[in-house]
């Protein structure tokens, strides 16, 4: 019999993490960890916030013949004074500790109306995974230098009076990125050639300069021409009518609510051929997953083509627009301005700021619907071409229904069902109760979202018999709403007569929603056990509160969601951040999804670009212990298990009565 090794857990076996040791022990939860060209994206970034506060007019980078990287600039250069509640040079709290740095306040005032920095963990994530990093500033008539070796400051800030040949202003940072942190210590050249280019692009008139000294290379970029010289040398295909451009941002007199100096450039090209051309930046930092802003032009593309083809009644009987009808041809550089950008994960690769959505849409979609009916012939020409991909679509989907066979069982009386038949796109919400059930018929998507309200709690179906399920007619309601017969985990159904690419449940974010929750998932588990594994079943997720914030510096009045009481805490901080009095803000708390109207429905839980949806797994664990927890929690015969198991979890569960 083996014997357990000595080991003690106690007080002394909590390990603290300081300064940028998470870094260094989880490089992958703050940077890319194939090669190190995200360290250095984080400060030529810094550069490019300086050239985008309208500071510095050059971006220098070189690639050094030892492995090094160095980044000059000509803007303000990084404060080295003493912080004054830290009390430590300011350039050296910036490389060494996470969260700190000029982006932060975005009050009036503030170092960065517009920044792409955000998280605060940028160059000092640079910094932490150097073997060697040298600061220079030129600040205020002195020029100011310190080193670091992973992270830890090893010569100190050293300061002396501009030299007679010295510039004015401005940072370099030169960093020898560790390879130990990296599969590759190699810079992919095409992508940071490809980045350095897009800045001048999005910076008209800022010089960005590449030199390799191996080769004694060097390569400039200076764009005046903008957006649309950029887009015309990547197309792949030549534009079926002129380029679309344009440009809008909110000058403070405005009634949409958008902070002065927020708003996008755009350029787009439509084409019938060729793999289209996308690119997506906000405040210049590319967001190569998209995002809420392409979401915002998607949508501002699509309501204008809609409405012009209606102006002109060119829409065939039968055919049906869709948004991606629209997009799925489009080829675009979209540049946004966003005060206070909120991305998903730490290298910034999609936006997720629900407001950026409505700001880009406001601003396209007028800009186009002009165009449009200033070029009529131009309007007809992309009508065409819309038409017939809404028709290519159309009749993809119709090959599908024919092979669902023609023994449909009859829908229930209180299925809203959605106009589309593209599985692709349908969902279908389960929604707790008549009243959210109403809201969510209302603020639904009608072409693609299916509403089927639930009287009461569903029955828990973990120990009934697959032939007495329909007795129950919830479950029979749900079961012919799907097109999928109830089935075990070792069955093959037959999956081809399956409605909606997605189930939702839809319930309050409060305990009887929970337990309703638990229901259902028990219920697909259990007797719909393919759909979970093919993933097809999801939860959503509605928030629990509404903040009515007030006015703060540039942003303006707003009403914010959040999903439970952590969040509500990181949404009032933000706020005092912004500049908000004490308690000038109000909070209400949704007791149920009755209570909010088909608006906020919408915007908070249904809107795909903005919702926040969970999507079911049997999880790490696996089929089998997945069953093993569900019997202990929801067999009638396991109270003991049940009550050993609050007992042993008791003490971490918050509960919200």
């Amino acid at each position: 019999m083996a014997t357990k090794q000595n080991s003690s857990y106690g007080e002394a076996s909590i390990r603290v993490l300081k300064g940028l040791e998470p870094v260094k022990q989880r490089p992958g939860m703050y940077t890319r960890t194939d090669n190190p060209l995200h360290i250095v994206q984080e400060v030529i970034d810094n550069a490019a916030d300086e050239a985008l506060a309208e500071f510095g007019k050059r971006i220098d980078v070189t690639l050094h013949t030892d492995g090094s990287v160095s980044v000059e600039d000509d803007g303000r250069g990084i404060p080295f004074g003493l912080h004054p509640e830290e009390q430590v040079p300011v350039v050296e709290i910036v490389y060494t500790r996470l969260h700190a740095g000029g982006k932060f306040d975005k009050g009036a005032g503030g170092a960065y109306s517009f920044s792409g920095g955000l998280h605060g963990v940028g160059v000092s994530v640079t910094n932490a995974l150097s073997k060697r990093l040298e600061v220079t500033v030129w600040r205020e008539g002195q020029v100011a230098k310190l080193a670091f070796s992973g992270g830890d400051v090893i010569e100190p800030l050293v300061l002396r009076k501009m030299a007679a040949g010295d510039r004015k202003g401005g940072t370099t940072v030169r960093a020898w990125p560790d390879a130990k942190y990296f599969e590759s210590a190699e810079l992919p050249k095409a992508e940071l050639t490809h980045l350095l280019r897009s800045k001048a692009v999005l910076m008209p008139g800022v010089t960005v300069t590449l030199t390799i000294e191996k080769t004694g290379e060097k390569t400039s970029w200076l764009y005046k021409g903008g957006l649309r010289d950029y887009l015309m040398q990547t197309l792949n295909a030549d534009p079926v009518i002129p380029l679309f451009e344009g440009a809008h941002y909110a000058d403070g007199g405005e009634t949409e609510n958008f902070a002065e100096g927020e708003g996008a450039a755009w350029c787009v090209a439509f084409t019938e051929d060729g793999a289209p051309m996308r690119e997506s930046y906000v405040n210049l930092i590319p967001t190569v997953a998209g995002g809420t802003h392409e979401s915002g032009l998607k949508d501002g593309l699509f309501q204008a083509v809609k409405g012009f083809i209606d102006m002109h009644s060119l829409l065939p009987k039968g055919v049906k627009l869709m948004p991606e009808d629209v997009f799925s041809r489009a080829s675009f550089v979209l540049s946004a301005k966003v005060l206070d950008p909120q991305f998903q994960g730490q290298i910034k690769e999609r936006l997720n700021s629900r407001d950026a959505l409505r700001l880009v849409s406001t601003y396209v979609k007028p800009s186009l619907e002009l165009w449009l009916n200033q070029h009529v012939e131009f309007g007809k020409k992309l009508a065409e071409l819309v038409i017939r991909c809404a028709q290519t679509r159309q009749r993809a989907s119709q090959k599908v229904e024919k092979r669902k066979g023609s023994g449909v069982a009859v829908l229930p009386g209180k299925l809203t069902d959605c106009e589309s038949r593209d599985l692709t796109l349908n969902e279908l919400f389960l929604v707790e109760g008549d009243s959210a059930g109403g809201s969510a018929k209302m603020g639904r998507d009608k072409e693609t979202q299916a509403i089927l309200p639930l009287r009461g709690k569903v029955l828990n179906a973990w120990e009934v018999e697959r032939d007495r399920l329909f007795a129950n007619n919830e479950i029979h309601d749900i079961a012919v709403a799907i097109g999928v017969d109830p089935h075990g985990a070792n069955d093959m159904p037959d999956l081809s007569g399956l409605r909606y690419g997605k189930i939702c449940i839809l319930s309050d974010a409060d305990v009887d929603g929970s337990h309703i929750q638990v229901l259902l998932l028990t219920l697909f588990f259990r007797h719909f056990p393919k759909l979970v594994e093919a993933g097809h079943v999801y939860i959503a997720k509605p928030p629990l509160f509404r903040v009515d914030a007030p006015a703060r510096g540039k942003k303006p009045a707003a009403k914010l969601y959040a999903l439970d009481e952590g969040e509500l805490t990181a949404t009032l901080d933000k706020l005092r951040k912004e500049g908000a009095r004490e308690n000038a803000w109000s909070i209400s708390r949704f007791k149920g999804l009755g209570e909010m109207n088909a608006e906020q429905l919408w915007d908070t839980t249904l809107n795909p670009d903005t919702r926040r949806l969970l999507r079911t797994e049997f999880g790490v664990a696996g089929f089998d212990a997945t069953t093993s927890a569900l019997t202990k929690l929801m067999g009638k015969g396991e109270a003991q298990a049940r009550r050993d198991l609050m007992e042993l979890h008791g003490d971490s569960v918050d509960v919200d009565v």
